[in-house]
């Protein structure tokens, strides 16, 4: 069997990922998301270049302050599984290799710069937000939050959108 192209069935996924969700409520008491675990790191390395002026920065101060390492969070160590996983998966099914996934019509360095633009993007939205996407829709629909079925609309709705405009980048 070649396992080069097999991938689980996107329903099975789907429920796997709730049942997911629900076992971090339990043993952790909080949900699934990204973001935080992106603005405890750099807190963390704020506070290891700078520890001064990260335990008098407002931003800073209040994870700093605390009696754990910003490091020390439920979310950090969900990022880290997240890499560690999708890292064994990769050499199980023999995907495992480095490329640039693109459109045939834009440069490298193009799809290097927009990926980025959109990284830093996601960062600005995510804190403006108080979270990110995965953190809004998964978590949020978990505990029946309006605003988990508002932000299930808007995510798909936006990503449609912007799929639209940014078509040829890709297409």
């Amino acid at each position: 069997m070649d396992k080069g192209r097999k991938y689980m069935n996107p329903y099975l996924a789907g429920f796997l990922l709730g049942l997911l969700v629900i076992i971090a409520y339990y043993f952790s008491g909080e949900g699934l998301g990204a973001s935080g675990a992106y603005k405890r790191i750099v807190i963390g390395t704020v506070d290891l270049v700078a520890h001064n002026y990260a335990k008098n920065a407002h931003y800073f101060a209040k994870v700093v302050n605390g009696e754990h390492s910003p490091f020390n969070a439920w979310l950090v160590f969900e990022l880290l599984g997240m890499m560690v996983g999708a890292i064994i998966s990769a050499v199980i099914y023999n995907r495992m290799h480095l490329e640039i996934g693109k459109s045939p019509k834009i440069t490298n360095k193009t799809r290097l710069w927009f990926a980025l633009l959109g990284g830093i993007l996601w960062g600005i939205g995510s804190q403006l937000g108080r979270g990110c996407t995965s953190g809004l829709v998964m978590s949020g629909m978990a505990v029946n939050a309006l605003s988990g079925y508002i932000g299930l609309v808007a995510v798909f709705g936006g990503g449609y959108l912007f799929a639209y405009l940014f078509r040829k980048l890709w297409t």
